[in-house]
């Protein structure tokens, strides 16, 4: 049974990756509007905001990179509102495939779409003066962080996908997701912010996330910002697969 999955996944995956290659836009689409904000904060608002950091431009790079998987991930409900549209989803249940490989399918597809979204970012960073001492492990770290919020992301665009009844609707549900980083310490320190703005700040789930890839970056300790940030991407991955399985079977029964 799991190797039909498997092998399923794999089939629909390349199925969904071909899509993708037909339209890079989308992946240019989905880099381009979190470059702008890098821009636009390093070299305008850059010169106004003290962060006590030496380089603006490493302070911003980790929220930077959670917008840019935010704007991505709305393709994917995009995507999947259209196949359901479509009907292709009740031509599938006419075939001897997994049933929740059509699903996985359309994750997978937007963990590499996002990744690759994620290099295109660092690259346009590194010219801006984006520098990093850290070793292997902590960028394997930063990395291995950015999947989880991704998958955990993707199976919230998987319910919307399921759920919407329009194309706008299937996206619009990622703009709260991409403003969350500026209610956060991705752009300021949260102790310049007024009292219950900062409490909402300091614990919402993009602050610990933040604050533990800067510390990877800075190759400075990450006490328990990084288990906050774990339970917060695995506590969302679990609760938004659950659900999205739950959407899935009554969508398609």
């Amino acid at each position: 049974m799991s190797s039909h999955f498997f092998g399923d996944t794999a089939v629909l995956t390349g199925r969904s990756l071909r899509h993708i290659t037909r339209s890079l836009d989308t992946i240019i689409t989905t880099a381009i509007m979190p470059v702008a904000f890098m821009l636009l904060f390093v070299y305008v608002l850059g010169g106004a905001i003290d962060t006590g950091s030496d380089s603006y431009v490493n302070y911003l790079l980790p929220g930077i990179l959670l917008i840019t998987i935010a704007s991505g991930i709305a393709y994917t409900a995009y995507r999947l509102f259209l196949d359901m549209q479509s009907g292709i989803f009740e031509r599938f249940q006419s075939m001897p495939i997994a049933r929740s490989s059509v699903l996985w399918a359309h994750v997978l597809t937007s963990l590499v779409a996002n990744l690759i979204s994620l290099v295109v970012v660092v690259l346009v960073a590194l010219i801006m003066g984006f520098r990093s001492g850290a070793g292997v492990l902590a960028w394997l770290a930063v990395a291995g962080i950015l999947i989880l919020f991704t998958l955990a992301l993707t199976w919230l665009a998987v319910i919307a996908g399921l759920s919407a009844k329009t194309v706008d609707g299937a996206s619009a549900f990622s703009y709260p997701l991409i403003l969350l980083p500026f209610i956060s310490s991705a752009f300021v320190p949260t102790d310049t912010m007024p009292g219950p703005v900062r409490a909402f700040a300091e614990h919402q789930p993009v602050t610990s996330i933040v604050n533990a890839i800067r510390d990877l970056f800075a190759q400075q300790p990450v006490g328990t910002d990084i288990w906050i940030a774990l339970a917060w991407c695995v506590g969302t991955l679990v609760v938004a697969y659950s659900f999205a399985m739950v959407v899935y079977r009554r969508r398609i029964s």
